[in-house]
């Protein structure tokens, strides 16, 4: 049997103090990995629902017969990444991170089935800030500078208006949605994941820069209260 609790990493960083700890749940009986920024629980491996919608919500709205070169933002735990390389017409994978140490813990095998992202050929972890990355001409890429995407996939943010840093707050003006456009292919998609109710603000923006927005309400059973939780992706194309 597992020990109760065991925090796996920790390190210090430019957005706060980072660290992955797994405990025994005693009522679930299952491991349950969780991220921490300082005192702030950003993500845990109970759930997972809507993050890995994201990938299926984004790459079902990309034409038929494409093979996509897809770039996630985030890679956390890395249930989004890991759905896209799930579809078999994904050519290449680019997950982009800020923080070194988020993808140490996948390149050290410290969480379940890190191996499915480090070993898979179509797979790049990248270190760099997506936001700086997104609103700058040489993009995501930085062995290919100025490479086009099929599918450009967020999930760095609480939400849009909940940002974990000011000055991400620009990417999702129309002006900063129009600098991340620039970087997909005609046909390309935008889907990004948010902890808050569909914004109708915000769908505007993404109608506006692409022509085409929609909301999606992800419902999920929530282990801790027996009830029922939610979260938006939202898919522009």
């Amino acid at each position: 049997m597992s020990a109760r609790f065991e925090e796996l990493a920790w390190r210090e960083t430019p957005i706060g103090e980072i660290s992955l700890r797994r405990r025994l749940d005693p009522r679930l009986n299952v491991d349950v990995y969780e991220v921490k920024i300082d005192d702030e629980f950003l993500m845990s491996s109970l759930f997972t629902v809507a993050e890995i919608e994201l990938a299926r919500l984004g790459l079902a709205a990309l034409p038929a017969g494409a093979r996509p070169d897809v770039v996630v933002g985030g890679l956390g735990l890395g249930y989004t990444a890991r759905a896209v390389l799930e579809d078999p017409r994904v050519a290449s994978l680019l997950v982009v991170d800020a923080v070194g140490e988020v993808i140490s813990w996948h390149e050290r095998g410290l969480l379940p089935e890190a191996a499915a992202l480090t070993t898979d050929p179509r797979s790049r972890l990248v270190e760099g800030d997506f936001f700086a990355m997104a609103a700058g001409e040489r993009g995501f890429d930085p062995d290919a500078p100025g490479r086009l995407f099929d599918a450009i996939l967020l999930d760095v943010d609480h939400s849009p208006r909940h940002v974990l840093a000011p000055a991400n707050a620009a990417l999702y003006t129309v002006a900063g949605m129009r600098r991340l456009a620039a970087h997909l292919r005609p046909g390309g998609v935008f889907a990004l994941w948010s902890d808050d109710p569909p914004d109708a603000e915000f769908e505007a923006v993404l109608a506006e820069v692409f022509g085409d927005a929609a909301a999606h309400v992800v419902a999920f059973p929530n282990p801790l209260t027996g009830g029922q939780s939610a979260n938006t992706v939202y898919v522009a194309t």
